[in-house]
């Protein structure tokens, strides 16, 4: 009888204190706004808003995503970014797009996006395919890992990557020699 005195005791102590906590971060973004690309007022969470009136075709899809990039690249593979520079109807949404194309046998670089979460749909191909990427931040940011161990400014000493990778030192080098130019 106790411990039920005590549950009861404890559920009604949480329920009058619950108003007085707030265990829930409220969500930063506002309602749809376009983004005025040219203003200069200060805007904590994407550029200022365009009047409605003005917004015009912002809110559109943007055709960038229709066209396939140039994969004659190293990697075969060519990267088309949606933001809110590009589709100024995003603003202040939290959310991006990429559109990722691949040449047969292309790849994209092992990768993260520090600031975002990444989920990709396959639109078309086996061999030239391409994809859509979606992340939930208008600016996910993103961190190549060959380029971030092997070409990075001030370079990582050899010695670390010998250690870290289980490697001879001339694969390190080799791959050094590999990324002085980046992606």
């Amino acid at each position: 009888m106790g411990y039920s005195k005590n549950l009861a005791a404890g559920l009604l102590a949480m329920f009058f204190l619950a108003p007085a906590v707030l265990a829930t971060d409220p969500d930063p973004l506002q309602d749809f706004c376009a983004a005025d690309l040219d203003g200069k007022a200060v805007s904590v969470n994407g550029h200022p808003c365009k009047p409605m009136s003005e917004a015009g075709d912002d809110f559109l899809f943007s055709s960038k995503l229709a066209k396939a990039g140039n994969t004659s690249t190293p990697n075969g593979s060519a990267v088309t970014e949606l933001d809110v520079a590009e589709w100024p109807g995003t603003n202040t949404l939290g959310v991006s797009m990429n559109r990722v194309d691949f040449a047969p046998g292309g790849t994209n670089p092992p990768h993260i996006h520090p600031r975002a979460t990444e989920i990709g749909i396959v639109m078309k191909g086996k061999t030239e395919a391409s994809m859509v990427v979606s992340f939930n931040s208008q600016n996910p940011g993103i961190v190549f890992v060959p380029l971030t161990l092997f070409g990075s400014n001030p370079p990582i000493p050899t010695p670390v990557l010998t250690k870290a990778l289980r490697v001879e030192a001339g694969v390190v080098e080799l791959l050094k020699s590999k990324f002085t130019t980046g992606f």
